[in-house]
């Protein structure tokens, strides 16, 4: 019974440690390469997709296609660094940012079938939606983040509000809706991680 106790209050310690540490598993590359991303497929609906609203399957696509080649660049380099660290802190670390990031993601997956299976009606609502999600999820994990992360969350929190205030009409899912916010919003990520993580420490 006292060893049962003893390994509960280790893990328990190894946790808390976990959830003081900065997590060091988001770098700046692939958050440039994300934003990068963001303006090609920016770029690519302006030439393919001419009328979003009568191609929305299209335009989903794109958009899906684009964040799932973010994400698996983000989370390749994160397994990568987690399998050769020494440390099992820093699989822990990986282990817990990835838990405290993934609701949000879901939930936009979510969210997005709901809205274009019952209310298409509202399908020029999904950019801006995004952009929320996606600062929730960094907000959810800003404790194991770099401070100067908080502001790029509530970057996407302002851009996602301003993108549901003015993108509708004629400026329903303009490419520039996502391109712009997600692109300057990933190379600012990319300038606080760079800064804050690696140009001193690797």
């Amino acid at each position: 019974m006292e060893l049962h106790e003893a390994l509960t209050q280790i893990t328990e310690i190894r946790l808390q440690m976990a959830r003081t540490e900065v997590f060091r598993g988001f770098r700046a590359i692939p958050a440039a390469f994300s934003g990068a991303v963001a303006v090609a497929a920016a770029l690519a609906q302006s030439a393919l997709v001419q009328d979003p609203e009568q191609q929305i399957s299209v335009y989903l696509w794109l958009w899906i296609g684009a964040a799932v080649v973010s994400v698996l660049s983000a989370v390749l380099e994160m397994a990568i660094r987690a399998r050769n660290a020494s440390s099992p802190l820093t699989r822990e670390i990986t282990s817990l940012a990835m838990e405290q990031f993934i609701p949000a993601v879901v939930t936009g997956a979510l969210m997005t079938l709901v809205v274009v299976r019952s209310a298409p009606q509202c399908v020029w609502m999904l950019p801006g939606l995004w952009q929320v999600l996606y600062s929730l999820g960094i907000f959810a994990s800003s404790r194991l983040l770099p401070r100067p992360m908080f502001g790029v969350a509530v970057f996407y929190l302002l851009t996602g509000l301003t993108t549901l205030a003015v993108a509708q009409g004629q400026r329903a899912l303009d490419p520039w809706a996502m391109g712009i916010p997600f692109g300057v919003g990933q190379l600012l990520a990319a300038a606080v991680l760079y800064r804050t993580l690696e140009r001193h420490h690797d």
